[in-house]
């Protein structure tokens, strides 16, 4: 689909990579991959590039922060094989799992907005812990205590047993990590996805030291959004100039 192309429209390799801070081999192995399209070859063998080739690394390269390297090789892959409605596909993928993030982080603030204002459950009475035990707690959130034990064993809360009894007793960090994972799985989330989060609360030492990560998650998805924009417009530029 390129246009017939002059002697002083090639590029040679080393002047694609110099263009972009790439090695030669880089080039050559992204045109093996299919990101570029195929080189023209000089009588003598060596390939030739042209600034359709020059287009192409730009795009693909702007591409990946927003997609993911493995993303936008797929895209650019399936444009050079005149696929351009799957490579519409797989950018609309990337788009819903930016939104679907996107709403992953507003889950887990208001999770932790509801937390932060509700008071926390009052410690079972008795002399043996100052805790509280798994049937009050199980009450406190409207749960049943065999649900408390299935999160034990994934791992959302680690209650110390009563040396004397064997009961469960969560301390003030248990109860906390029940509350949070209580809110988390009225937002839909599973057992798998709210594990690394609580890994984060604990090695975090609690809540608040968590606002620093949210601000990060949101700046890394508002640039990622930044990212698909620009790429969006580099691969519209290189589909214009196909045609």
């Amino acid at each position: 689909m390129g246009r017939n192309l002059q002697t002083g429209d090639r590029l040679r390799p080393v002047d694609l990579a110099r263009a972009h801070g790439l090695s030669t081999q880089a080039v050559r192995n992204y045109e093996e991959a299919g990101i570029l399209p195929a080189a023209g070859r000089t009588p003598s063998g060596y390939r030739t590039y042209t600034p359709l080739h020059a287009r192409a690394l730009r795009a693909f390269l702007a591409l990946v922060p927003g997609h993911g390297h493995r993303t936008a090789t797929a895209v650019m892959r399936a444009v050079n094989e005149d696929a351009a409605e799957e490579a519409f596909r797989l950018v609309d993928e990337s788009h819903a799992q930016l939104l679907e993030d996107r709403r992953t982080l507003q889950a887990v603030e208001a999770a932790l907005r509801d937390l932060a204002a509700t008071p926390a459950p009052e410690p079972a009475a008795g002399p043996r812990t100052s805790g509280t035990f798994i049937g009050p707690l199980a009450k406190q959130l409207g749960l049943r205590p065999a649900t408390l034990r299935t999160w034990e064993r994934a791992g959302l809360v680690r209650p110390r047993r009563d040396p004397l009894t064997g009961y469960r007793v969560y301390d003030a960090a248990d109860v906390r990590d029940a509350r949070l994972a209580h809110q988390l799985r009225r937002g839909g989330y599973l057992l798998e996805q709210i594990a690394p989060l609580l890994d984060r609360v604990r090695a975090a030492g609690g809540l608040e030291p968590l606002e620093a990560a949210l601000h990060d998650w949101r700046g890394r998805l508002s640039a990622r959004g930044r990212a698909m924009l620009t790429g969006a417009a580099e691969l519209d530029a290189y589909l214009r100039e196909r045609e």
